[in-house]
């Protein structure tokens, strides 16, 4: 799939996509059972259309269409606010935008302007704590309560979990965590850290397999920022995981890896490895993860591009 034409199943998803919301406009107006009809085929129909972002090999046209697609699930989700999979697809969409697009562009040209950067970084806050709020919301579709349960006795709300709400607890968490980690100005946040923890703690006991690896990816760089996370050697056990739960297809570990260890060790063999690894991977060869190793590899070249300031001699 090229930026020229669509692929079959993107064919697919537009078309559906298309009549399911002219279906929704023309019954606006109508009786609430057939808006609901309309609502939850649109719903299903948008929640499962993650794979045709996914494969797509132009980020800069993921970038201009994502908002759209965004705001037309929180449009469905005003008249189905119980749409289990469509919470959860919000909160990933939500997730991902902030971190490709707007995040790592705060990181790109914070060293040309640092204000423009600030306020990347801003809006990039805004929408992890939407995406926080969706994940929370497809955890209480499931588990009335779990928010408020959460706060005051986190087991008992983690414990009712199981390996059908990972992908839940997956979204909000990680949405969560980058959150805290751009909030470290702000107490409040910052207290949130142990429910987040709990929840991403729970979620890897439940299925540490879950989408090919990505909670041990998420792990290479947590156990490093927690002083009882383990270090390296934890850092470098989740990292060996994910390689091998993606078959080695996946950029993102070892660019983690590289971030998380190798720069604070300041073994710059390591990093010029890892990132050369990155690198090599083709992101053709496995279709559903084509997007994302285009975006870390592009991550990658520019952590080489500033190796000489990201290691003293």
């Amino acid at each position: 799939m090229n930026g020229a034409e669509f692929s079959p199943s993107a064919s697919r998803w537009f078309r559906t996509t298309r009549f399911a919301l002219l279906l929704l406009l023309v019954v606006a107006a109508s009786g609430c059972s057939v808006r609901r009809i309309a609502a939850d085929h649109l719903g299903d129909t948008l929640s499962s259309g993650g794979m045709v972002f996914a494969s797509d090999d132009d980020p800069e046209l993921i970038r201009a269409a994502t908002p759209f697609s965004l705001k037309l699930m929180e449009s469905v989700l005003a008249e189905r606010p119980e749409h289990a999979a469509l919470l959860i697809a919000t909160a990933k969409g939500y997730t991902q935008f902030a971190y490709a697009f707007v995040q790592q562009q705060a990181d790109e040209i914070e060293e040309q302007d640092v204000a423009a950067a600030y306020r990347l970084r801003e809006r990039a806050r805004k929408l992890y704590r939407r995406a926080r709020d969706y994940g929370l919301r497809a955890l209480e579709v499931g588990h009335p309560g779990f928010s408020a349960t959460l706060k005051t006795d986190p087991g008992a709300a983690l414990n009712g979990t199981t390996q059908t709400d990972v992908a839940q607890l997956y979204w909000g968490g990680i949405s969560w965590a980058a959150l805290i980690a751009l909030s470290k100005d702000n107490p409040d946040a910052v207290a949130d850290l142990p429910l987040m923890s709990a929840m991403m703690a729970r979620a890897l006991t439940l299925d540490e397999t879950f989408d090919a690896g990505a909670l041990h990816v998420f792990m290479i760089s947590y156990v490093m920022a927690r002083s009882d996370g383990g270090g390296p050697a934890a850092a470098r056990a989740h990292f060996r995981r994910a390689v091998e739960l993606s078959g080695g297809r996946q950029a993102g570990p070892y660019v983690s890896l590289a971030e998380a260890v190798a720069v604070p060790a300041q073994d710059r063999r390591e990093f010029d490895s890892l990132l050369a690894a990155a690198l090599k991977i083709d992101p053709d060869a496995a279709p559903e993860w084509r997007l994302a190793n285009t975006l870390m590899q592009r991550r990658a070249q520019w952590l080489l591009d500033r190796t000489d300031q990201l290691f003293t001699e």
